[in-house]
């Protein structure tokens, strides 16, 4: 019998469709491409929707074919899958729990089957869920946000260890919440703690074979993880409106630190966090 706690997406929608958020996120690349990635195959988690498709847009623009993993957002990573090979860039879409380490395994394989290697990792997935009271977090609840957002990240790295080679590069998306905490985002905040210990212990471990793990620590962004069920309802007209820039950001502000992080342009870089979080300063 399988110890996968299954996904939560029965009791709060989540991680939702962008396709039907109003307004809608700018995953747009901002710039033209200047072939930073060309020739590098990615495998984006969370990619169908928010960070992660403003990842795989500039990611392709930049030269990259992209593995696009999701959950169940079927529409929302075929739109992805559009976007990047707009871009003239090859994708394939792969469906599945990422808190399952069968799956994980399954994505690098059909990612080094399909696209003809693996250079960069971005554990970008996520799932988030607001409690007022840490006694109204589930058993089920917690074990799950950490099944989903730290230990994937584990299972894919173990997968993906054996194709990554010296140049190659992991970036893992940690949070503001790791640095400043959260009163309602207990179990998320402490998984983006345990993400960010990661990401330094990693580099460590693999800095003797010449890869590099960075980390970047959004703010508030619009995405749908938030109006899906990761924040009370009648938080979301307010969302972000607290970080000194006065709103939240856009995926298409952080995916550059995606890029800066997985390219040679920070090949002095590896055991660091980048913070694109409104103005917001944070130590470490």
């Amino acid at each position: 019998m399988s110890d996968v706690i299954e996904p939560m997406v029965h009791q709060d929608n989540e991680p939702g469709h962008e396709s039907q958020l109003d307004p809608k996120p700018e995953w747009q690349p901002r710039y033209p491409g200047s072939g930073r990635l060309e020739g590098k195959v990615a495998i984006i988690t969370g990619s169908d929707s928010g960070i992660g498709r403003a990842v795989a847009a500039l990611y392709a623009r930049e030269g990259a074919d992209v593995a696009i993993v999701y959950l169940c957002e079927h529409d929302d990573a075929e739109k992805t899958k559009q976007i990047v090979e707009g871009e003239g860039r090859k994708a394939i879409t792969i469906a599945g729990d990422l808190g399952d380490k069968d799956f994980c395994q399954l994505v690098v394989d059909r990612t080094v089957a399909e696209l003809g290697g693996l250079d960069i990792l971005v554990n970008n997935a996520g799932e988030q869920h607001w409690a007022k009271d840490i006694r109204d977090i589930s058993e089920e609840q917690l074990k799950r946000t950490f099944q989903t957002n730290i230990f994937s990240m584990f299972y894919l790295t173990q997968a993906a260890r054996q194709h990554l080679k010296r140049g190659s590069a992991i970036v893992n998306c940690t949070s503001i919440t790791s640095y400043q905490g959260e009163e309602i985002l207990l179990d998320y905040s402490s998984t983006k703690g345990a993400i960010t210990a990661f990401t330094r212990s990693l580099s460590q471990s693999l800095l003797k074979d010449g890869i590099r793990v960075n980390g970047v620590a959004p703010g508030p962004i619009w995405t749908p993880l938030n109006p899906s069920g990761g924040q009370p309802p009648e938080k979301v007209p307010e969302f972000g409106k607290n970080a000194p820039m006065g709103r939240p950001g856009q995926p298409n502000e952080v995916a550059p630190s995606f890029l800066f992080l997985a390219c040679e342009d920070s090949s002095y870089m590896t055991g660091q966090v980048l913070h694109p979080n409104g103005g917001t300063v944070v130590n470490g």
